[in-house]
């Protein structure tokens, strides 16, 4: 779990543990993670379904509550706080990507980007410019008006990565977010992904089963029942687009 020496860490995960009971069962989704990543990286976890990769990002993201050990998020400990705080928190620091998209199919490109900032409680004038600036960074400005329905499947995830930018935030979190994408829109989706992380310095974490995002992220993460099986550090060339 090393991280290079003089580098900032975004996340530090120590005996990170996340306990469920089903009835009489104790099922151990995460059972002693120790995880270090440096900000301005791209990680990419992986593991068969039921590995712990949701359950892992849903804990630095602060949407559960680890049963034990701890998780700093940009020198925070995040793992104690109420849900008032960790809901605050996250609409200021984290961007979700999921693979079901979650967009409203009555509103438009914009409009799904405008209403995440609504509920927010940015003011008006500064949603309208983030949203078209957010459309613009991921090369929707021509789409603004489409309905998901309108679009490709590729523009549906630019979409939802517009919507997890809006608020402008130093961590993404994303979930099998080109589960449902045929190669060459996966493609352009992480080649997106990579840009974003290198031209604005974020930090992205990335739960997948895709072969192809090894091509694209800094770091390979490998889970199996709730632990680290391996790490993999990866040489990456700078994106093309």
């Amino acid at each position: 779990m090393q991280a290079r020496r003089g580098n900032f860490l975004a996340v530090e995960a120590r005996q990170l543990q996340r306990v469920y009971r089903r009835g009489q069962q104790e099922v151990r989704a995460l059972d002693g993670v120790d995880l270090a990543v440096e900000a301005g990286q791209f990680v990419a976890i992986k593991g068969r379904s039921g590995s712990g990769k949701t359950t892992l990002l849903n804990c630095i993201g602060a949407l559960d509550q680890p049963t034990g050990g701890s998780v700093q998020v940009f020198g925070e400990s995040i793992a104690s706080w109420s849900e008032a705080r960790r809901t605050a928190w996250r609409r200021q620091q984290v961007g979700f990507i999921f693979q079901s998209l979650g967009l409203l199919p009555v509103l438009s490109a914009y409009e799904n980007v405008e209403l995440a900032l609504r509920l927010n409680g940015v003011g008006a004038s500064e949603r309208h410019k983030a949203a078209l600036d957010v459309l613009e960074l991921v090369g929707l400005t021509r789409w603004n008006d489409h309905r998901p329905y309108e679009l490709s499947g590729g523009q549906q995830q630019r979409v939802a990565v517009a919507r997890a930018l809006a608020g402008r935030p130093r961590l993404l979190i994303a979930d099998e977010p080109t589960g449902n994408l045929d190669s060459k829109t996966a493609h352009s989706v992480l080649t997106l992904f990579r840009s974003l992380v290198r031209q604005h310095n974020m930090t992205m974490l990335m739960a997948t089963h895709d072969m192809l995002a090894d091509d694209y992220v800094d770091r390979v993460i490998n889970l199996s029942d709730g632990r680290i099986l391996s790490e993999e550090t990866r040489t990456v060339a700078s994106p093309s687009s």
